[in-house]
């Protein structure tokens, strides 16, 4: 490894561990057990919670398994479903083109610091062979580790505009739900939220009880196909 990549590796080391050490001592992983703890924990820092909302999904994902779905719902409480959403998104794409990035810059040596290398081991073959294809289905649905998945693409061929494309078009749903989830507790009706919350429930649960399944369907339909096309 040349002078400049360890560069870069130790000030992202340096990164990681100010911001690991930054939510520990401020204690959001206690308040991130619970909605009403985490809302109460960003309003803590007003006039900045903003400003920390956007940090805190932006280390969500440079620091998974921060879950950034509940820190937007908590967004859309305290600020509304567009201002949460806006921030988380522009968080999120940030810390994607980010870790994406440094991965394509500093290769299987940062990568290994953030990505086991069982979860390694079973998307890269996918990702090297239709990266656009699976990332595009992966951001899509619940069950995939996101976040993971933007480190192990940097690893591939795929542009870096490509990818950024499918960021921008694939990763925004999600959040715009959780965000739409928290900020219309404050401003609809009981008969509009207890649909919304079953059908966010039925979601949750289905991918909880279905989504290893689905997952291994998924990949597997994937490299039939990969290997069909070879």
């Amino acid at each position: 490894m040349n002078r400049r990549k360890i560069v870069i590796l130790i000030l992202t080391l340096l990164l990681l561990s100010g911001g690991g050490w930054f939510l520990y001592a401020t204690g959001f992983f206690r308040a991130v057990t619970s909605l009403p703890q985490l809302r109460a924990y960003i309003n803590r820092f007003a006039p900045c919670s903003h400003l920390l909302f956007f940090l805190l999904q932006f280390l969500s994902v440079v620091l998974a398994p921060i879950p950034s779905n509940i820190v937007a719902a908590a967004g859309g409480v305290l600020f509304g479903t567009w201002p949460a959403f806006l921030l988380t998104f522009g968080a999120v794409l940030t810390g994607s083109m980010l870790v994406f990035t440094l991965a394509r810059i500093l290769g299987r040596d940062f990568a290994d610091r953030l990505v086991s290398r069982k979860l390694s081991e079973k998307y890269q073959e996918l990702l090297r062979a239709k990266a656009p294809v699976f990332l595009t289905l992966a951001f899509l649905f619940p069950f995939f580790p996101d976040d993971m998945l933007c480190i192990l693409a940097g690893l591939t061929a795929i542009s870096f505009r490509r990818f950024a494309l499918i960021v921008v078009l694939a990763r925004p749903w999600g959040l715009l739900f959780a965000s739409a989830l928290g900020g219309a507790s404050l401003g609809l009706s009981p008969w509009v939220m207890v649909p919304i919350g079953l059908a966010g429930l039925g979601l949750f649960l289905l991918g909880m009880r279905y989504g290893d399944r689905l997952e291994a369907a998924l990949l597997s339909r994937l490299r039939e196909r990969g290997g069909g096309e070879r």
